[in-house]
């Protein structure tokens, strides 16, 4: 479409075309966002405060020549924001033995390389995202880093969509919004590879090895000699700073934030921060050799 035709988001009305499906599937429940429901060739969720936001960005991606990512339509009669339907395959809560494919992990890499290629140079004007009441601070910022790069910030496996055993697309843009390349990719790579405690691996993925699968990861997206000496601190950095605000959010918004801190999110993401501490060696040995 061209730009200077599209409607605002903020003025786009949805009106199902004649004959369109309207049978409701209801999604799988995000850790916060819930109510998500499939439309024929829709997708509706609940309108949130960033969505104009969203919006913009996903309008911005398209006009980049990005694929994987869903468009905005507009609200519908309820209310709800409207996207479009990505096809394909997520993981599930406890992430399936599909998910460890090397090749997948590669795949994952490479899209999210392409997505912050294709959000260079965004800004956006007539909608920006709200400013969160808990500090968003990126990791460690570099000198070389893109200031203010529109991030996804949480590809984890429920939120990438793979066709033939390779991802394809990145849904669930809630948490999107300013950062830098090297935090969104390290914190793909923390959801992918995974890098936790080992007393926290899913069932079936005890005997990965997560510092083959950093490799992989940090090859396929293009991490620099200088960003893989950088990494263990930055996660460790990460770690702390993601405790406080899931402990923050959780007191102040409640709902799926006090949910993921009831059932021991904060516990995991402590464990995760010593483990990180106790092997920062290896990693950068496994990075750099």
């Amino acid at each position: 479409m061209n730009p200077a035709h599209r409607v605002p988001v903020a003025s786009r009305v949805y009106t199902p075309a004649p004959g369109e499906a309207s049978d409701v599937e209801l999604m799988p429940a995000g850790d916060v966002t819930e109510s998500v429901v499939r439309v024929g060739g829709t997708i509706r969720r609940p309108h949130q405060p960033q969505s104009l936001a969203v919006g913009e960005y996903l309008d911005w991606l398209e006009d980049a020549g990005f694929e994987g990512s869903p468009r905005f339509l507009g609200r519908d009669t309820q209310g709800r924001d409207v996207l479009t339907f990505v096809p394909g395959q997520c993981a599930e809560a406890r992430p399936e033995s599909w998910v460890q494919s090397e090749d997948l992990l590669v795949s994952v890499a490479r899209l999210v390389r392409r997505l912050h290629t294709a959000s260079a140079g965004f800004v956006p004007h007539a909608h920006p995202f709200p400013r969160s009441p808990f500090p968003r601070r990126p990791v460690r910022p570099n000198p070389t880093d893109a200031a203010g790069l529109i991030c996804h910030l949480d590809v984890t496996p429920q939120n990438v969509v793979v066709r033939d055993g390779l991802a394809a697309g990145l849904v669930d843009f809630d948490l999107a919004g300013p950062s830098t390349a090297l935090h969104d990719s390290f914190n793909t790579a923390m959801h992918w590879v995974p890098l936790r405690d080992p007393a926290d691996a899913w069932p079936g993925w005890e005997d990965r090895d997560p510092f083959r699968r950093l490799r992989i990861f940090a090859d396929a997206y293009g991490w620099t000699e200088q960003e893989r000496r950088r990494v263990p601190d930055a996660g460790i950095e990460a770690a702390a700073l993601s405790c406080e605000r899931m402990r923050h959010n959780a007191a102040t918004l409640g709902g799926g934030w006090a949910r993921m801190w009831q059932d021991g999110v904060g516990g995991l993401i402590s464990r995760r921060r010593a483990w990180l501490e106790a092997n920062v060696q290896p990693l950068v040995a496994a990075l750099t050799r």
